[in-house]
């Protein structure tokens, strides 16, 4: 789900979704599909005839996109679509964007769009009313914790068992504590983000966990002293257990499935890490720690 960036409140967003599960709102796999078929079919399956409809929010944000303008072709998501319509034989020319507020995106209903990308999260639920691609960014799961806490160099599989984490409730970050660190105090639940950041601040928990994009926006910006000084870090992030980000489409769009043959075929000839390592690096260079 897309990480707001202007306010705590707002980034409760991408962790308030249950862990990822396939479903029938999942597109049809690539393997029935060919590059070939779908190069010779896409103008028939568009929403506007001639023209690669893309939807996205505004405002949009770097490291997704850059300067607000999705038609850039800078940010992850601007050169995913202009790397997905190439592969597709679809000129840059005729690649149009569209504004439809993140919010509106999942809803039920006719699209005016062919996809819409705008960081969204897949979910069961979503998938009853819209169809997702394939993955085109695996979401982890990462510690935020004061710079001063142990945790900060202390955090073997032994040792992450031993701290008291804090999380708001129903987030994927508060389900992970529980399900794959299995710390032997409870965790702590809160109603708010606002309220778990501010036990956090206050020392009253020695960590939260919460999406990486969404955890590193929160240590590089957001939890602050009384001064404005930055008091947090990101201790590292966790293998991705299922969640993830999926191209938007109207329910059963036929096109859903050769946009998976493009995915495809990014990930195989490396396109798809090129781009990750190019524009995501703030988030692929976090270390990585098992629990």
């Amino acid at each position: 789900m897309r990480n707001l960036r202007i306010a705590l409140a707002g980034l409760v967003g991408v962790s308030t979704i249950g862990v990822a599960t396939l479903s029938s709102g999942l597109a049809a796999n690539a393997s029935s599909y060919s590059l070939a078929t779908c190069k010779t079919t896409i103008a028939a399956q568009e929403y506007a005839k001639g023209k690669l409809t893309v939807a996205t929010d505004n405002p949009v944000y770097t490291p997704w996109f850059v300067n607000n303008k999705p038609t850039n072709g800078k940010g992850y998501e601007s050169a995913l679509v202009y790397a997905i319509a190439k592969t597709l034989g679809v000129s840059t020319s005729n690649v149009n964007w569209v504004t439809e507020p993140f919010d509106s995106s999942y809803t039920p209903g006719t699209k005016k769009f062919d996809f819409d990308i705008n960081e969204i999260s897949y979910t069961a639920a979503r998938a009853m009313v819209v169809t997702f691609s394939n993955s085109y960014y695996d979401v982890q799961q990462s510690i935020v914790a004061l710079k001063t806490n142990r945790i900060v160099k202390h955090h073997t599989r032994a040792d992450l068992k031993t701290y008291q984490y804090g999380d708001q409730i129903g987030t994927t970050g508060l389900s992970f504590i529980n399900s794959f660190i299995k710390p032997t105090k409870a965790a702590r639940v809160y109603s708010t983000l606002d309220q778990a950041v501010a036990q956090l601040q206050n020392g009253r928990i020695d960590a939260l966990v919460i999406d990486t994009p969404t955890g590193q926006y929160m240590a590089s910006a957001q939890i602050t002293d009384k001064n404005k000084k930055l008091i947090a870090t990101q201790v590292g992030q966790f293998p991705s257990v299922g969640e993830h980000y999926g191209l938007l489409f109207q329910k059963n769009s036929p096109l859903a499935g050769c946009v998976n043959v493009a995915l495809a075929a990014l990930k195989t000839d490396g396109t798809l890490t090129k781009l990750q390592n190019k524009w995501l690096n703030i988030y692929t260079s976090v270390p990585v720690i098992k629990p």
